[in-house]
């Protein structure tokens, strides 16, 4: 690493700057080798100091939160990881909550805002993703009857930002051309750094019971990570068709390549047996891809971050 980088040493406390950490712990796949420097912030300050010391270190930089829907490459990552634990939750006005970009979505503003009477981010529990995260990917979520996909875009109104020029600023809802799996974010290296949820009051009994029917949902179909470590949906949906039933009509749920299985409930979720490898992965992701091509003619596209060296 240039020898600019020490900075980031003198900038955060003691600690928060380390060379070739696994990164494998800090992803919910349980998969990846080491960030050449892991720099972990829990301020927005602290990130806008990162970030500019990388940009003007001239080396490659990642942002890394809750480490969910990542596959992390075996090779690790190259230059400055930044790990964004910002954190923080408050309350602009009665209806709109503030959360910093490292707060989890599940489950600490799900039950924050339940207990309150508060509808708009309960349909996400279950689902680990950092505030940033969720705003990169706009979260969603299929309702239990299938009638609707809930997407985080829904309820953002605004968000504090450091953009690809440098500069810290308010941005509201429709600033992130929020999309399908999609943001602003992912086609420029805009840093989310706090968000603004407004929500809707709704009865606590009827909210939780959305809650009760959301992880029934999700635990007869997703698997559990303590047992199952994986990274959600690999493939993107294919509307009225579903990418993990074309995988499941060609005979691949429970497919196994070494460590990793197409997993037996969900074909259109891999999950790590243990000690799975990210080119194991990677094998399980190109079968599937071709298999489903081959046999059905639909062109599988993934959906996950494939981050450093495969």
């Amino acid at each position: 690493m240039p020898h600019e980088l020490e900075s980031l040493a003198r900038l955060l406390p003691p600690g928060r700057v380390a060379r070739d950490v696994p990164l494998a712990p800090l992803t919910t796949f349980r998969i990846g080798g080491p960030a050449d420097l892991l720099v972990r912030v829990t301020t927005a300050d602290e990130m806008v100091a990162a970030i500019e010391a990388v940009r003007s270190a001239g080396v490659p930089w990642t942002i890394l939160g809750a480490g969910a829907n990542v596959l992390v490459g075996d090779g690790g990552v190259r230059g400055v990881v930044i790990r964004s634990e910002i954190d923080g939750i408050e309350w602009v006005d009665p209806l709109t909550l503030r959360a910093g970009a490292g707060v989890r979505t599940f489950p600490d503003l799900t039950d924050r805002t339940v207990a309150a009477g508060l509808a708009g981010l309960h349909h996400y529990v279950g689902i680990p993703s950092s505030v940033g995260g969720a705003l990169w990917q706009n979260l969603h979520f299929l309702s239990p009857d299938r009638s609707r996909t809930c997407f985080i875009e829904e309820v953002v109104v605004g968000a504090d930002v450091l953009t690809a020029e440098g500069e810290r600023r308010r941005v509201d809802g429709a600033w992130f051309e929020f999309g399908y799996d999609d943001s602003v974010l992912h086609h420029s290296p805009h840093v989310v750094l706090t968000a603004d949820f407004r929500l809707e009051r709704a009865p606590v009994a009827e909210l939780r019971e959305v809650v009760r029917a959301n992880l029934q949902w999700r635990d007869d179909r997703h698997p559990d990570l303590w047992l199952y470590p994986s990274a959600g949906s690999i493939f993107k949906k294919i509307e009225g068709i579903g990418a993990g039933r074309l995988i499941d009509q060609c005979g691949l749920k429970g497919h196994v390549h070494g460590a990793a299985q197409i997993f037996h409930k969900h074909a259109n979720i891999i999950v790590n047996l243990g000690g799975a490898t990210s080119a194991e992965v990677h094998a399980l992701i190109d079968l599937a891809r071709e298999t489903v091509l081959r046999e059905t003619g639909y062109e599988l596209e993934v959906e996950i971050g494939l981050l450093g060296d495969s």
